[in-house]
């Protein structure tokens, strides 16, 4: 492989990374206010919009609640998780 086909691997790797998804896990321990207030922290988004995800979360286990750049996301991760919140982000 010359360095031309490994630039165009590596820019094609780069590629798959920018539409990450972070994912929250529902828990028995969290209350739905600490929820919306992690995620208004987090994703910057209005309460009604945390609300909604925090019913999600509750009622199907699991809410996509932000997607974007692979940094981004372990950013937004790490916010959640400052307060034990269960993450996971996909590629």
């Amino acid at each position: 492989m010359n360095r031309m086909q490994e630039q165009e691997v590596a820019d094609d790797i780069l590629i798959d990374f920018g539409n990450s998804n972070v994912i929250v896990h529902n828990d028995d321990w969290h209350t739905f206010d600490q929820v919306i207030y992690q995620l208004k922290r987090a994703i910057n988004c209005s309460a009604q919009q945390a609300e909604k995800f925090a019913f999600e979360i509750h009622n199907k286990g699991k809410a996509k609640v932000y997607s974007g750049s692979m940094e981004d996301c372990l950013y937004v991760s790490a916010v959640l998780e400052e307060i034990d919140l269960m993450t996971s982000v996909e590629a």
